[in-house]
């Protein structure tokens, strides 16, 4: 038999994805010896409190408080905690220390990314962070070194299952966004904030990761523009439908202008796309990512988004890499050049829109619109109008306006007049369509 080397092994946190990736630690440790050629050995696990209820029963004898004392002498430390303090402190201790880090923790790489990722490459260590996005899918990997040679000109998809759900179930059950909303509380797909689904934070976080990882840039969540799904009412999830569209919260990530006027642009908002599109076939709280490369093409990345155990199978593909890491020898890969790109203020996208107006149904109304939308020299597509009934018996319309490609800027003004318009009575909604 091998005397394999063993790698000592510790864990910050044990929540419903730590827990998880201990018992994964303790219960297939000789397969993961045979995997690796190393022994891992879960030295400790760090708690708030080693009395507190978990997920899965794990031995008392590794529970401590004290996780500045268990990273000494950690060969590989996972990081699980979440939120910014203590765990960036922490995680920089156990760079220093020379151990290697695997984290699920997207606000912080969001928010201190590029102060980590230097740490790392100071001392020759690795971080690795597949279960920061999208759960279980592998999309990290690929874009850090599948797609490395190679040049991203887009992502976007579907990373936050919460939200997914919620306007799914809107979409497919007729439901409110309250009704769906609350199911999603009770069933757990919620955070404990539910502002960071709902207002887009976590899809926000999510963006900046990918988009650095893409376009070697470094990108924070100050440089995202987010909107949360909170606007979406029943009558826009109809409105959809009957335009063979669907609203989807998406992430989007692309490069916009060529040469000394490239830049990126990284958004989070609720779009339309088509129902023909394979991102509309994403259901309940699952996630898909969509990704296009000049040479590779298009790529569709799809699978449980969220969920203890399927976040810990991205976490312990993290710790095999980086326990192989040690047994060949070596400094860690770090983070790719960074290029420097500027982030385009959200006015500088081009796509295509749906605006619903409310306007008096009288003669020349519609003409007024038009109007409007030609000065600011926006073309339209489609016109839908259909009479709508109010509570004081006055004569209203619905119009709904799908515009072809134009500027966010030209279009934001567009807007700004026709919500000033006498023949306007309510701007009820504008989206964007993606996806084509």
């Amino acid at each position: 038999m091998i005397d394999h080397r063993t790698l000592r092994v510790a864990l910050l946190g044990a929540g419903s994805v730590g827990s998880q990736v201990a018992n994964l630690l303790i219960e297939r440790a000789d397969e993961l010896e045979e995997r690796t050629g190393a022994r891992l050995e879960l030295s400790g696990i760090a708690v708030r409190d080693v009395d507190a209820p978990r997920d899965v029963e794990l031995p008392r004898e590794l529970l401590t408080t004290d996780a500045s004392q268990l990273i000494l002498g950690s060969d590989i430390v996972i990081e699980l905690m979440g939120g910014i303090e203590p765990a960036r402190t922490l995680i920089l201790e156990a760079l220093n220390s020379g151990a290697d880090v695997v984290t699920g923790n997207k606000a912080l790489l969001a928010t201190h990314g590029a102060e980590i990722f230097d740490a790392a490459d100071q001392v020759g260590a690795s971080v690795s962070y597949e279960a920061a996005v999208a759960g279980a899918i592998p999309i990290i990997r690929p874009l850090k070194d599948s797609l490395a040679g190679d040049r991203v000109k887009r992502i976007f998809g579907i990373v936050n299952g919460s939200t997914n759900y919620i306007l799914d179930r809107m979409d497919r059950d007729g439901l409110s966004a309250d009704e769906a909303m609350s199911i999603a509380a009770e069933l757990g797909y919620l955070e404990a904030d539910p502002t960071l689904d709902v207002e887009g934070y976590d899809a926000a976080q999510k963006a900046a990761i990918l988009a650095s990882l893409a376009f070697h840039t470094t990108v924070s969540i100050d440089d995202v523009h987010r909107e949360g799904i909170t606007s979406v009412t029943g009558e826009m999830v109809e409105s959809a439908r009957r335009a063979g569209l669907v609203i989807k919260l998406l992430a989007v990530c692309e490069r916009l202008g060529e040469g000394d006027d490239e830049s990126i642009s990284v958004r989070v908002y609720p779009a339309l796309i088509s129902r023909e599109h394979p991102l509309a076939s994403v259901r309940g709280g699952n996630n898909a990512v969509f990704v296009e490369a000049e040479a590779a093409g298009d790529l569709m990345f799809y699978g449980a988004g969220a969920g203890g155990i399927q976040t810990a199978s991205a976490v312990m593909g993290d710790v095999v890499s980086a326990a192989r890491r040690h047994i060949a020898g070596g400094v860690g890969v770090g983070e790719s050049p960074r290029g420097d790109l500027p982030v385009a203020p959200i006015g500088a996208i081009v796509t295509r829109y749906q605006i619903r107006l409310e306007v008096s149904d009288e003669p020349g109304a519609l003409e007024a619109i038009a109007r409007a939308f030609s000065a600011g020299g926006v073309s339209l597509a489609t016109v839908e109008q259909t009479t709508i009934e109010t509570d004081d018996g006055a004569p209203t319309a619905q119009i709904v306006i799908g515009t072809h490609r134009a500027h966010e800027e030209d279009l934001s003004d567009i807007v700004a007049a026709l919500a000033a318009s006498e023949v306007v009575e309510r701007v009820a909604s504008v989206l964007r369509v993606e996806g084509e």
